[in-house]
């Protein structure tokens, strides 16, 4: 058995149900929230949730199923919000061609960076996103004439056929619910392909997977290419959200972020992600109310974390639910 046909053992049907149930609980929970009362600043706090997780999401795509840790992959989400934001404010609000040119200019980039990106593997590959990712901000910071440079970019709010859309928070709320699981449904379809389970042998034995006759160079350009469509859905999401785009949007610092996200959550794991960002978001809300140096607090948390268990809060889930099946 090759090793890309074994690669779906390492997501066991038992996994992908309960995935699948816990997805399912958390979008009605979700989805009743707002009917039940849900406030104002819990509603948006959701949405700064829901889209970092589409992000760190997109992200695993590459570090937890392909084995790319990349250290530039917010500036596919803030390339997408500038795209959306300069065709808004100087052409036209309306959705329908701001997001298509918002979603378009963060895969076309992908394509030219992932190209030269993929040639490169293990830190080499770290390094050139890096590189890349400090170029994009270094055009968002000096090309005022377009991006408003540090003074940052207002995104008049949006239309659709005309009509105002999501201007109010709930409009948001539903919308950006709706987004993210519809990302999650197309994410777990491509990783349960054959595809999906190509990359999963590249990750655990590159070599052999080229020996098999895979193009390997082609399997990760294509990774790359979509992990970065995803990542622009969720720079739309917060353009629209924040209606403001700004050069940190694009900085390694927050590429950074992400990784820490995944990384805390449980890289490989498809529910990893979604926990890590879920955490990030609410330390950083509840921590930055008391100390500038909440920061700090975080990457204590992440050396304990990598320290004592590298697979993450959802790998510890995981090995516990296996020992009590065990038990059982």
């Amino acid at each position: 058995m090759s090793i890309a046909e074994a690669a779906i053992q390492l997501q066991p049907p038992n996994t992908i149900r309960g995935v699948w149930a816990a997805l399912a609980v958390s979008a009605v929970a979700l989805a009743l929230g707002p009917v039940a009362g849900m406030p104002s600043f819990v509603q948006a706090l959701v949405i700064e949730i829901l889209i970092f997780s589409i992000l760190a999401l997109s992200l695993d795509i590459l570090l937890g199923h392909t084995g790319l840790v990349s250290f530039g992959h917010a500036a596919f989400f803030g390339v997408a919000a500038y795209g959306l934001g300069i065709v808004a404010g100087r052409m036209t609000p309306e959705l329908m061609v701001t997001v298509p040119v918002g979603l378009a200019a963060a895969v076309l980039l992908a394509i030219p960076l992932g190209w030269l990106s993929i040639r490169l593997s293990g830190f080499y590959f770290l390094m050139i996103t890096f590189a890349f990712a400090q170029m994009v901000y270094v055009v968002a910071f000096r090309w005022k004439w377009l991006t408003g440079g540090s003074d940052g970019l207002l995104i008049p709010s949006a239309t659709f056929l005309g009509l105002p859309a999501l201007r109010s928070r709930e409009a948001l709320y539903y919308t950006t619910l709706a987004a993210f699981l519809l990302s999650c449904i197309g994410m777990i379809s491509i990783l349960r392909t054959q595809f999906g389970r190509a990359l999963a042998g590249i990750r655990e034995n590159t070599l052999r997977m080229r020996a098999l006759g895979y193009n390997v160079r082609r399997y990760k350009l294509i990774a790359f290419v979509i992990a970065a469509g995803f990542g622009s859905i969720a720079g739309v999401l917060n353009s629209q959200f924040n209606l403001f785009i700004a050069p940190e949007s694009v900085h390694w610092t927050q590429s950074a972020l992400v990784l820490v996200m995944v990384l805390i959550g449980g890289s490989g794991y498809f529910l990893g992600p979604i926990i890590g960002a879920t955490i990030v978001i609410l330390l950083q809300h509840w921590l930055s109310s008391y100390t500038e140096y909440w920061g700090l607090v975080l990457g204590l948390l992440f050396i304990a974390l990598i320290s004592g268990a590298r697979e993450g809060i959802a790998g510890i889930g995981t090995q516990l639910w296996s020992r009590l099946g065990g038990r059982r």
